[in-house]
C-alpha cells in the first residue's frame, strides 16, 4: 500500500481541451486524477492517441491543463510562470523517446549532459569533463564517451545519456515518455534494470508512459490504465493479471504476446476501434467496444470508484469485489 505522505505530485481533475475546426472540441484528458509517491513509478498504459503523453507533459510543465491543478509538495505548478517556473524545472525532469531529437548533434556528450547544470550556474566551465564522466559511468557507460558526439552512440547508449542528463540536477521526479519503445528487446531489459537501480538508490519518483501493459509490469509499482483521455483503472502493480477489473484492462492483458505464454491459447484482440476524441460518446468511453455494455452504459460515464484497497476502477459493471 503508499503512504499518503509520500505523495510528492498530486493531479486533480486535470482536463485539456483542444480547439478543432467547426467550433468542435478535441478533449484530450478528462478529468484525470493521479498521484505520484515518492520512490516509486506510476505506470500509465494506453493505445496510442489516448492521452498519456499530453498528460504527462504537465507534470513536466511543458503544457499547461484547462482545468485541474497539478500539486508539487503542496504548490499548484500550473500557476507558476517566470522565473518561479524557470527554478522549478529542476525538480521534475523528462525523458523523451527518442534522444536523438532533444540533442543538439553539434555538442559533445559533455556538453549535452553538463548544459542543465550551466543554465542554473550549478558548476563552472572548468568543471564539466569530470562531471559528464561522473555522470556517464552513473548510468553504466564508460567516462570517455564524454568526448563523442550522439551521432557516434547506439540508440541504447543515447538513451542512457538522455537519463544521464535528466539526472544531473538531482530532480525529485522524472517522467519517462516511451523511453524504451524504440530500443531492443535486450537494451530495453537493460535500460529497465538501470531506471530500478537509480530509482533505489536516489528515491526518485518516476512517471512512466508505455502502450506496452506488459512491459509496465516489470517496472511500476502502481499501474493507471487510460481510454480516450479517461482514467478506466487504478491498481497496484501485483494486482495485475489476477485483479485487473476493467474490461478495457482485460482486454490488454490478453493481448500480450509472451514466451512463456500458453501457446495454445488464441491471441485476443480488442475488437472496433478507438473512437475519435472529437466523437466521444456519451457515458463509458469503452462501450462500443465492451461485452458487457448495458443501457447504463450508453448514457452515465462512469467515475472511479474503490473496489479494494488501492484499486479503483471507472466502469458500471465491476462490483467491490472486482467481479464483472
Amino acid at each position: 500500500m503508499f503512504d499518503e505522505k509520500d505523495v510528492i505530485v498530486e493531479a486533480r481533475h486535470i482536463t485539456r481541451r483542444f480547439p478543432a475546426a467547426g467550433g468542435r472540441e478535441l478533449t484530450a484528458c478528462n478529468d484525470v486524477n493521479l498521484k505520484l509517491y515518492r520512490g516509486k513509478t506510476l505506470g500509465l498504459v494506453g493505445e496510442s492517441g489516448c492521452g498519456k503523453s499530453t498528460f504527462m507533459r504537465f507534470l513536466a510543465s511543458l503544457d499547461t491543463p484547462t482545468e485541474g491543478e497539478i500539486l508539487f509538495d503542496g504548490r499548484d505548478i500550473t500557476k507558476m510562470k517566470g522565473e518561479e517556473l524557470r527554478q522549478h524545472r529542476q525538480h521534475i525532469q523528462m525523458v523523451f523517446q527518442d534522444p536523438t531529437n532533444s540533442f543538439n548533434p553539434k555538442m559533445k556528450i559533455r556538453d549535452i549532459i553538463c548544459e542543465p547544470l550551466m543554465n542554473f550556474k550549478k558548476i563552472k566551465a572548468s568543471e564539466k569533463d569530470a562531471v559528464a564522466r561522473q555522470y556517464l559511468e552513473m548510468v553504466d557507460l564508460p567516462g570517455d564517451f564524454a568526448d563523442r558526439y550522439p551521432h557516434n552512440m547506439s540508440g541504447g547508449q543515447r538513451q542512457r545519456v538522455a537519463i544521464a542528463r535528466a539526472l544531473v540536477l538531482d530532480p525529485e521526479v522524472i517522467i519517462m515518455d516511451e523511453a524504451t519503445s524504440a530500443l531492443d528487446v535486450s537494451v530495453q531489459k537493460t535500460i529497465i534494470e538501470l531506471i530500478v537501480k537509480l530509482q533505489k538508490e536516489k528515491n526518485i519518483a518516476i512517471g512512466f508512459i508505455c502502450h506496452d501493459i506488459g512491459l509496465i509490469r516489470s517496472v511500476a509499482h502502481q499501474i493507471a490504465v487510460m481510454y480516450l483521455g479517461n482514467i478506466v483503472e487504478v491498481m497496484p502493480a501485483e494486482h495485475l493479471p489476477e485483479k485487473a477489473s476493467h474490461p478495457y484492462t482485460k482486454a490488454l492483458m490478453k493481448s500480450i504476446f509472451d514466451i512463456n505464454m500458453d501457446f495454445s491459447k488464441k491471441i485476443e484482440s480488442i475488437e472496433g476501434e478507438v473512437p475519435s476524441p472529437l466523437d466521444a460518446p456519451p457515458g463509458c468511453p469503452f462501450q462500443d467496444r465492451c461485452e458487457s455494455c448495458q443501457e447504463r452504459c450508453r448514457t452515465e460515464r462512469p467515475t472511479l470508484r474503490e473496489i479494494m484497497p488501492g484499486h479503483q476502477v471507472a466502469c458500471h459493471c465491476v462490483q467491490p469485489t472486482g467481479e464483472v
